[in-house]
C-alpha cells in the first residue's frame, strides 16, 4: 500500500493509476495540468495535520467549514435572480424516495409511470402559474430556457434578429448573447429608462423574432407587458417573457397579457440556494407553436387494457430524431429539480402562494419605505415594484454592503458591476425569510453607515457577527 492510499483509503485512485492518466494526458504532474489557471484562482490547502483518524479529520474540517457564514446565518437581503425561500419539509421527503432520485427523464414509460405522472403534473402546475397552454418537461436552468425561447421563436419566424431589454438579469443576457454568437443570430439590447424598457425608443421591424422582457424584471420593477406585447405583434414579432415563479401567484399571468413563450427557473419554488445550483428551468407556450417546442412533452393516454397512462409524447432533441429537424441539444431535463418545484407549488397550493407572494411585496415596500427615510439614500426608479427595489445611496455602494456584511447584514447587489451607470445603486431583495426583526436590523445598520457611525469594531450597532463571510 502506498502512502497516498495509507493516507487517504477512500480515494478511488492509487498513485499508480493516476500517474497512468497524467501520462495519458500528456503531464508530468498534476501540478503540470493546472498552470494554466492563475494562482488567485485556485483553491488554498486546508493544511490538515497529519495523522489524524476519519473521525478527527471529520471533526477538523467541520470546524473550518463552520467558519463560513452562509444566508441562514445573516440577515440576507441578496437576490438578483437566486432567492432564500423556505422549503417545505415534504419537498426533501418526496425527492429522497428511491423512484424519483434522478434528474432525467425516463424512456421506458411501463415501467416509469410515477416519474412520468410526476413531469405531466409539472407541466400542468407551469401552464397554469403562466397562463399558457403547453409546456415542456423542464429545461436546464432559466438562462439556457431564455436562448431557447429565442432560438425557437426565430425558426417560428425566420427572423434572426434579437432584441432583449436591458432590464433582464445579466446573466440570462449573457447566455442569450453566447447562443445567437454560436447560431448566427444578431443580438441586440433595448434601452432602458426609470427601471423598464423605454417603450419611445424601441422599434420592432421586420427582421425581428421577438422581443425579450422580465417580468418583473432585474430591478424588481414591472413591466408594460400588455403594451409590449401589442407592439411586437403588430410587427409580427413574438414576446418572450422571462417571469419569476413565486410573483405569478399575485400578479397576472404573461399569458393574459399576449406572451408568446414563456420561461424562468425553478429555484424559488423548492430548490434551496445551494451554492448556486443546481437548479431548473421551465417553458412554456401557445398550443399552436408545439411543433417547436424544444425538450420533452409527456402526456396522458389510455393503455392496452383501457387505463389512464402516461408518456413521452414529444421528444425532438438530436438524440430521438434527426439531427437537421432537432429544435435543440441544451435542454436537459433536471427531472429532480422541477419535481422540487411541483411538491412545493402543490404543498403550498394557490392561496399560499398568493399569501407568501404578497408577504413578500408588502414587507419589501415597507423596507423600502423605511430606507429612504435615511439621509443619503433615496429610491432609484419611480415605477411599481414586487419585492425587489433599486436604491441610490450617497456613499459608495461596495462600501456601504462591506459595512453591513462585517456585522451579519446581506444588503444587497452592486448593480455598477454589470451597469456601470448604475453607481452606487444597490439591488435588495426581501423574501418571506426576512422577518421583521430582521427589517429592523438591516434599517438600524444602514442609519449607522449612511450617518458613519458604523465601524467595524461597534457591533452592539446591529448584532455580533464574525467578519469572516461566505456564500449566500
Amino acid at each position: 500500500m502506498t502512502e497516498s492510499e495509507a493516507n487517504f483509503p477512500y480515494l478511488p485512485h492509487t498513485d499508480a493509476e493516476r500517474k497512468e492518466m497524467l501520462k495519458s494526458i500528456g503531464v508530468a504532474s498534476f501540478e503540470e495540468l493546472v498552470k494554466h489557471i492563475p494562482e488567485k484562482l485556485r483553491a488554498k490547502a486546508l493544511n490538515l495535520r497529519g495523522g489524524l483518524s476519519e473521525q478527527e479529520l471529520a471533526k477538523e474540517v467541520q470546524a473550518i467549514s463552520n467558519r463560513n457564514m452562509p444566508a441562514s446565518r445573516q440577515a440576507s437581503f441578496l437576490g438578483g435572480g437566486s432567492y432564500r425561500r423556505y422549503v417545505p419539509a415534504i419537498v426533501g421527503n418526496i425527492l429522497s424516495r428511491g423512484e424519483f432520485s434522478t434528474a432525467y427523464t425516463p424512456y421506458q414509460p411501463e415501467v416509469s409511470q410515477g416519474t412520468l405522472q410526476a413531469i405531466y403534473e409539472f407541466q400542468t402546475a407551469i401552464c397554469l402559474l403562466t397562463g399558457m397552454e403547453v409546456a415542456n418537461a423542464s429545461m436546464y436552468d432559466g438562462p439556457t430556457a431564455l436562448a431557447e425561447a429565442c432560438l425557437m421563436s426565430s425558426r417560428l419566424t425566420t427572423r434572426e434578429k434579437i432584441v432583449v431589454a436591458a432590464s433582464v438579469n445579466p446573466e440570462y443576457k449573457e447566455v442569450v448573447r453566447t447562443y445567437c454568437q454560436s447560431c448566427g443570430l444578431e443580438y441586440q439590447e433595448a434601452q432602458i429608462g426609470g427601471g423598464n424598457i423605454d417603450d419611445s425608443k424601441l422599434t420592432i421591424d421586420d427582421k425581428i423574432s421577438c422581443v425579450v422582457v422580465q417580468y418583473p424584471n432585474y430591478f424588481g420593477c414591472l413591466e408594460d407587458l400588455e403594451g409590449l406585447g401589442k407592439k411586437a405583434h403588430a410587427a409580427g414579432a413574438h414576446m418572450v417573457v422571462v417571469s419569476e415563479p413565486i410573483s405569478l401567484g399575485l400578479l397576472t399571468a404573461p399569458g393574459d397579457f399576449g406572451a408568446d413563450i414563456v420561461v424562468g427557473d425553478a429555484q424559488p419554488c423548492g430548490n434551496s440556494l445551494s451554492f448556486g445550483g443546481p437548479s431548473a428551468g421551465y417553458m412554456a407556450t401557445k398550443k399552436e407553436f408545439i411543433r417547436q417546442l424544444p425538450g420533452r412533452l409527456c402526456g396522458v393516454t389510455v393503455d392496452n387494457r383501457g387505463q389512464r397512462a402516461f408518456t413521452l409524447t414529444l421528444q425532438t432533441r438530436e438524440q430521438h430524431i434527426r439531427r437537421a429537424k432537432a429544435t435543440s441539444n441544451i435542454c436537459t431535463n433536471q427531472a429532480l429539480n422541477a419535481l422540487a418545484m411541483l411538491v412545493y407549488i402543490v404543498s403550498v397550493g394557490p392561496v399560499g402562494l398568493k399569501e407568501l407572494a404578497n408577504i413578500s411585496l408588502q414587507r419589501a415596500h415597507n423596507l423600502m419605505e423605511r430606507l429612504t427615510a435615511i439621509s443619503g439614500i433615496e429610491a432609484a426608479f419611480p415605477q411599481p415594484f414586487f419585492n425587489e427595489f433599486v436604491i441610490k445611496t450617497s456613499r459608495p455602494a461596495q462600501q456601504v454592503l462591506d459595512e453591513l456584511k462585517a456585522h451579519g447584514v446581506l444588503g444587497g447587489i452592486d448593480l455598477s458591476s454589470c451597469y456601470p451607470e448604475l453607481k452606487n445603486h444597490l439591488l435588495v431583495a426581501v423574501t418571506e425569510m426576512n422577518s421583521p426583526d430582521d427589517l429592523d436590523r438591516y434599517v438600524s445598520a444602514m442609519d449607522s453607515v449612511m450617518k458613519g457611525n458604523l465601524k467595524t469594531h461597534d457591533k452592539e450597532a446591529v448584532g455580533s457577527a464574525p467578519a469572516k463571510t461566505g456564500g449566500r
